[in-house]
């Protein structure tokens, strides 16, 4: 569903590129491969320029983008997937090897009350007191995708068992296109800024490019209902900013 009138999120104060550094260490939880440079490849580029590590949990296994694909059976798309994620954070200017992945199922991640959550929510607390990170990137909570919404019931239930949380920032990705009125920000409980990623935004959009089995020409051919992301959606994350919600601790 697309929402019939425009979201706030242009409208939102754009602060400076060099806001990126003072987050500090930082680690970002993607619900799928992809997700970390759609919502945040400008952020996490100047992080690492600025020399801040940067970690990135993978939550989805991913396989669910072809789900009818012969010639890329499940372990073979999800292998592909990681790959692809890997190269994008490469890009960025994150290690590769500096990602967990926790492999729950694409289009079904669990919430907290359930036992595959409870054992995610446990392995996001140990990630976290190991690497202590000042922020933490997290989809936004009404983001219109069900494993959007699981990912941040996740991580809220996480931070919630820390004695000290991380500073927790919201991004955008699905709600660009699908969020309701009732799903965008309310004033009272975010607060919303852009900020200016000019100066990364090639290699933002190089890392978009790294996850070809989710754009038009897919390597993953012989699944015509497979899903790739359309022009109107990229058009999005081609902007000079991006978008961030600053919420308070959980």
């Amino acid at each position: 569903m697309t929402a019939t009138t425009a979201s706030p999120f242009s409208s939102y104060p754009i602060r400076p590129a060099a806001t990126a550094a003072a987050l500090g260490p930082t680690v970002i939880v993607a619900p799928h491969p992809d997700d970390e440079s759609l919502g945040c490849g400008g952020l996490l580029a100047l992080l690492r320029e600025a020399g801040q590590p940067v970690w990135c949990v993978l939550v989805s296994d991913g396989t669910m983008s072809h789900p009818n694909s012969q010639a890329f059976p499940p372990a073979a798309r999800q292998a592909l997937r990681e790959q692809e994620l890997r190269d994008a954070l490469s890009i960025l200017g994150v290690e590769p090897t500096a990602l967990l992945t926790l492999q729950l199922p694409d289009s079904q991640v669990p919430l907290p009350d359930t036992p595959a959550g409870f054992a995610a929510v446990q392995q996001l607390q140990e990630f976290l007191r190991e690497h202590q990170p000042a922020t933490l990137l997290v989809p936004w909570r009404r983001d219109p995708h069900p494993d959007h919404r699981a990912t941040s019931q996740l991580v809220a239930a996480a931070l919630a068992g820390l004695p000290a949380a991380p500073q927790r920032l919201e991004y955008v990705v699905w709600a660009w296109e699908r969020a309701t009125p009732a799903e965008w920000p309310h004033p009272e409980e975010v607060v919303g800024w852009q900020l200016d990623i000019r100066s990364v935004l090639e290699q933002k959009q190089r890392a978009i490019a790294a996850h070809r089995s989710q754009l038009p020409g897919s390597p993953i051919h012989d699944d015509p209902t497979g899903f790739t992301l359309a022009p109107s959606m990229l058009a999005h994350f081609q902007a000079p900013t991006e978008v961030y919600l600053e919420a308070p601790h959980p």
